[in-house]
């Protein structure tokens, strides 16, 4: 049973013999309490240094609350993708998705087995046992999100509390490491989200190993390479000259700047050949923004000369349709060179945005610029994807200003009361 112990995975490598017996699988370590209530799991799953601990948690866990809860011990692990079956590289991330999910349920049944040969070995007082008996424990996988728009850690909470209540699982185990969507970090909010499930959320009490990864890597060659490239063009754009004095100062430049933001500006290696088609994508995309800002500036011209100035303000909550740090900037960045808009925040929950007028809005809401982006970074194909109108995915949020005014409004119908009848 699991009691103010947490487990925690060992190589089969690292295994030592005492007295003749091999040393257990599992090491246990101070931690939280597991419940023992709950024998049906659901396990989030991506990729992370904790996720082997993990695994290896949920399947002793739920083998642990089985002879407690009476019912068979079934572990679900499920890989929410922020990738769209329809976006052009799809394909990959999907393939990637399901190999993943493979390894994971390899892990986990090799773990099963190991839990059910050491009941045997342990009642049989011998190790001399045959071990290939199956596991009682059953292991599950899906992958989730792939029809689906996913934005904010609400939308991935929301799929998967559906998820376990569509199967009947009746607790949650958290990967500590576990980024939803796979990068921003987002953990804390996706666990908040998830408490307004009506079953126990908890992370698991694994040991986080500290991963030093090696200086110089293909990964980290290549997201210096495409960092210095993008620098020193920059850079020789702004100088407007090929002179050797540019040209030096441009790659010592661009040098510094690969060295110490690479790994910021890409989350993940990029590849050449897509890095490739996104450039001609944007050279497309960059006239089409151009027209924008051009149309967006006539409309502003006419109200700035227009004698009764008529101009609408209002913020905006827009969940849009990319995700991504470079994406989501890229979108966030063309709103604002657009007149009449301006990218306030952005955060979790999409980005805020100031329009000027109900032009600048009607705009916004037909997702021009959001389809234009997409296009720019999922393919042609993206591209068909609902307006933000048709998705309610526009939200109007009413300013301080608004507010007091409807407070401080009373009806005429009770001019005549006191200031305690009108309360």
């Amino acid at each position: 049973m699991l009691q103010q112990l947490s487990i925690t995975y060992e190589p089969r490598s690292r295994w030592r013999t005492i007295t003749g017996r091999p040393r257990r699988r599992w090491v246990t370590m101070a931690g939280s309490t597991a419940n023992n209530a709950y024998s049906r799991l659901l396990v989030p799953v991506r990729d992370s240094t904790t996720i082997r601990n993990t695994v290896a948690y949920a399947i002793r866990a739920a083998e642990s609350a089985a002879t407690t809860a009476n019912k068979d011990p079934t572990v679900h692990f499920v890989y929410l993708s922020r990738q769209r079956a329809l976006d052009d590289d799809a394909a990959d991330t999907i393939s990637s998705a399901d190999e993943f999910l493979e390894r994971v349920s390899v892990w986990a049944n090799e773990d099963a087995n190991d839990i059910q040969s050491d009941s045997i070995v342990e009642s049989a007082g011998s190790a001399d046992v045959d071990t290939t008996d199956e596991t009682t424990v059953t292991v599950e996988t899906a992958l989730l999100g792939t029809d689906q728009y996913l934005f904010s850690p609400a939308d991935f909470a929301e799929i998967t509390i559906d998820y376990a209540e569509r199967h009947d699982l009746d607790r949650i185990i958290i990967d500590p490491e576990y980024q939803p969507g796979g990068g921003a970090p987002m953990l804390r909010s996706f666990e908040t989200a998830l408490t307004q499930a009506d079953r126990p959320v908890e992370e698991a009490p694994v040991e986080r190993r500290t991963s030093r990864s090696r200086i110089t890597t293909p990964s980290t060659l290549t997201k210096g390479l495409i960092t210095f490239v993008i620098c020193n063009v920059f850079y020789l754009l702004i100088a407007g000259s090929l002179t050797p004095f540019n040209l030096l100062t441009g790659s010592v430049t661009a040098l510094a700047a690969s060295i110490a933001f690479a790994n910021i500006t890409f989350t993940a290696s990029p590849g050449i050949r897509k890095t490739g088609i996104r450039v001609l994508r944007i050279g497309l995309f960059i006239p089409y923004l151009l027209w924008e800002i051009a149309k967006a500036n006539l409309a502003i011209a006419y109200i700035i000369l227009h004698p009764s100035l008529p101009i609408d303000p209002q913020m905006q909550q827009f969940r849009a349709g990319v995700r991504g740090a470079l994406p989501v900037m890229t979108l966030a960045n063309s709103i604002t060179l657009t007149p009449g808009t301006l990218t306030v925040d952005v955060d979790d929950d999409g980005l805020y945005i100031h329009t000027l007028t109900e032009s600048a809005r009607a705009d916004l809401s037909a997702g021009g610029l959001e389809r234009a982006v997409r296009f720019v970074f999922y393919g042609r194909a993206a591209t068909q994807f609902p307006a933000p109108t048709e998705r309610n995915s526009i939200l109007s949020i009413p300013t301080d200003t608004e507010s007091e005014l409807n407070t401080d409004i009373i009806p005429e119908s009770s001019s005549s009361q006191t200031p305690q009848e009108a309360d």
